[in-house]
């Protein structure tokens, strides 16, 4: 408890959950870092793409990042009325499920599920490359700085949104800070820089495969889009008015991502920067504009402290969403528990673990991680976008044609990219996202079948008056006479009349003693002797007690454990378990019960 107590602090009363709600400019970076962290990389991928097709491609990247940024702000304005109209939260998925279904509902939280997985793995290791890219003797190093990263951003976030959030604004606000002055300085400097007209495209390559290129090139781009329902999943962490502060923080998100992401790759076009294996874009942008020196390192330093953190975001909206869906039943129910510090721990804990499985089995390596990105995100767009259009067609109400097309506008936007998304990443990875949503879907349901099950079972509003039992008996087993033993027999002859002691015998001649020693401090209670020809404890025990239950049908039967507790925790190791084994399998058994009586050792 010491530990844990250092790592997370002390527990927080649930009355004072109201107070570790987050202001606007807190918010802002828990639930932007990150979209905003994106503008580090999706420029680059864009020319990644461009570039592999040849450099008459390049003087697209301008066009693709002009469509990207108009595909923000179409995305912001439809989840701006989200918020205002589903301020629980839940974002996408409550917004599809309560107009779509239940089946679009799963849909849209199994994508984003995995998306928010997907930030995490894309965020950190990201983070690791800006800090390999500055200084490339770590990069032997990578996954080992990925995990070391992912398990401070754990513990922080097992600290609660509030103090994570105090944390994390640093950061966020010095990076936007240098991303901003990046692009003022290099902006001032572009009429020192000659201007090269691009290639004319060589026609090598047909009119579809041109366009599929261009496709690709926006597919992968579109990294940019991630994060950005973020806000309208957690509504509620905001102080009140909720869906005010949450929508005017969406606002400020959307426009500072719109304002970094195309200074960003106006800069790199006009400044000639080319994708590099051993270092980023932004940092050979940094690079160009203020050499290097201390601006520039202070640029891949909050690079690597918001890619790091981005994953912050992600860590405030999992857990949240797990909860939702878990309280409907369809995600096991200790997600929806709050922990000591009223964030939903069980949740932070699942993605910490699947993200540091993911980041091991890439190698930390963004490249081979981001065709999985952002395909599920676009899908919950499009679920959400087209659930809130059937809102407005049930609901009506004032101004409802207008919000009704915007939506439209966004499901209509958002559908054609998830399919050039899923079409142009396929092959390179995105059929794992698309073929493992299914999977989560198909498990939701057989969770929240089991629990519709557990419930009708349980409920007594269709219960008949039961026969009481009409036998109890009592079974000891015992390994050996010892104290532990006599307090057992003492607590069996106090709660049955039918009482038996049951050895295995392994050993004849140790029988045989048992046997002289039973007469005298036995109580009166029958021996029984099983023979065991394997040397097996448990399935003589079992086979006995099944005997006896198929004598008293209608009766119960109680098996009583000795045991003895020792003091200190590693004493435990010394022992054998095999009374923690034999309640396990009596769990399983019918009409059988198990009780432990414990004597509690002195030293």
């Amino acid at each position: 408890m010491s530990i844990k107590t250092f790592l997370i602090g002390s527990p927080i009363e649930s009355v004072k959950e109201k107070h570790e709600r987050v202001s606007k400019f807190t918010g802002l970076a828990v639930f932007s870092s990150d979209a905003l962290s994106s503008v580090a990389y999706a420029t680059e991928e864009i020319l990644i793409v461009l570039v592999l097709a040849g450099s008459g491609m390049i003087h697209f990247s301008i066009p693709i990042s002009i469509g990207i940024t108009t595909l923000i702000a179409i995305v912001a304005i439809s989840y701006f009325q989200t918020i205002h109209e589903y301020p629980s939260g839940g974002g996408a998925y409550i917004v599809a499920k309560d107009n779509l279904g239940d089946n679009a509902g799963l849909a849209a939280g199994s994508a984003l599920l995995i998306d928010y997985v997907l930030t995490v793995s894309v965020s950190i290791s990201s983070g690791v490359a800006a800090v390999t890219s500055a200084l490339p003797f770590l990069h032997d190093y990578t996954v080992v700085l990925c995990v070391a990263s992912l398990l401070i951003i754990t513990v922080i976030n097992l600290r609660g949104v509030k103090e994570s959030g105090k944390i994390f604004s640093l950061p966020t606000y010095a990076f936007i800070f240098a991303i901003f002055v990046l692009i003022g300085f290099g902006s001032m400097r572009l009429s020192s820089i000659p201007h090269i007209e691009h290639p004319k495209v060589v026609q090598t390559y047909s009119s579809v495969m041109m366009i599929f290129i261009v496709m690709r090139a926006f597919a992968s781009g579109c990294t940019a889009m991630t994060g950005i329902e973020a806000v309208s999943n957690g509504i509620r962490a905001f102080r009140p008015p909720e869906s005010r502060n949450a929508g005017i923080t969406l606002t400020w998100m959307a426009v500072i991502l719109g304002i970094m992401f195309m200074g960003i790759s106006l800069l790199t076009d006009r400044f000639h920067i080319m994708p590099s294996e051993t270092e980023t874009i932004l940092s050979q942008l940094a690079k160009a504009i203020f050499a290097e020196g201390f601006f520039y390192y202070f640029i891949q330093g909050t690079t690597f402290l918001i890619l790091i953190l981005a994953a912050n975001t992600s860590f405030a909206d999992f857990p949240r969403l797990s909860s939702i869906m878990a309280q409907d039943g369809f995600l096991p129910r200790q997600l929806a528990n709050r922990g000591d510090k009223l964030v939903f721990s069980n949740g932070v804990i699942i993605l910490s673990v699947v993200s540091a499985v993911l980041m091991v089995a890439f190698s930390g390596d963004t490249h081979e991680l981001i065709p999985l990105y952002a395909v599920g995100v676009f899908l919950s767009f499009t679920l959400s976008q087209s659930g809130m259009v059937m809102h407005w067609r049930k609901n009506k109400g004032k101004g409802w044609v207008k919000h009704l097309i915007i939506n439209a506008t966004g499901a209509a936007t958002t559908a054609v990219v998830s399919v050039v998304i899923a079409g142009t990443k396929f092959i390179h990875g995105a059929w794992m996202v698309i073929i493992a949503i299914p999977i989560i879907m198909l498990i939701t349901k057989k969770i929240s079948r089991h629990y519709k099950s557990v419930s009708r079972q349980l409920s007594i509003d269709n219960a008949e008056p039961e026969v009481e039992y009409v036998h109890h008996s009592v079974i000891i087993p015992i390994s050996g006479l010892q104290m532990a033993v006599l307090n057992a027999i003492k607590y069996a002859k106090a709660i049955s009349d039918d009482v038996s002691a049951v050895y295995v015998c392994l050993d004849p001649a140790v029988t045989m003693k048992l046997k002289i020693q039973w007469e005298k401090y036995g109580m009166g209670v029958p021996l029984v002797i099983l023979e065991s020809p394997f040397r097996s404890i448990v399935e003589p025990l079992m086979d006995y007690i099944d005997d006896v239950r198929n004598s008293y049908q209608k009766g119960v039967i109680t098996v009583v454990l000795p045991e003895f507790v020792p003091m200190k925790w590693w004493h435990h190791l010394l022992h054998n378990q095999t009374a923690i084994f034999i309640k396990g399998i009596i769990l399983f058994k019918q009409g059988v019960v198990s009780t432990s009586v414990p004597l509690h050792l002195r030293d």
